[in-house]
């Protein structure tokens, strides 16, 4: 099977969107980097990869702690984030995936 040269969109991934692409967009949600009710659905992979540069650029400024961001910043990132969480669980996610290798 050809990997695809284009991107589901977050409402269309796997997991409920808790891959590592779901977490870079909604940081990108996060600090205003591109609206929330942009899902990438469509984009090529080169600009989902320019995405991750700036939001690594925006937590580094954070020491990548969600604890140093500032209050708004904060919330939002608990608003964005808690509703994920509940969207994927209810689709049946539910975190083992990504601990797996800890057992």
């Amino acid at each position: 099977m050809a990997r695809p040269d284009k991107y589901v969109g977050v409402q269309n991934e796997v997991n409920g969107g808790m891959t590592t692409i779901g977490k870079i967009i909604r940081d990108a949600w996060v600090f205003g980097l591109i609206e929330e009710t942009e899902t990438c659905e469509g984009w090529n992979f080169a600009g989902v990869d320019a995405l991750l540069d700036k939001v690594n650029k925006e937590w580094d400024k954070y020491g990548c702690l969600v604890s140093n961001l500032p209050p708004e910043l904060s919330e939002k990132h608990k608003r964005i984030h808690d509703k994920a969480i509940k969207e994927a669980r209810a689709s049946g996610w539910n975190g083992e995936v990504e601990t797996e290798d800890e057992k």
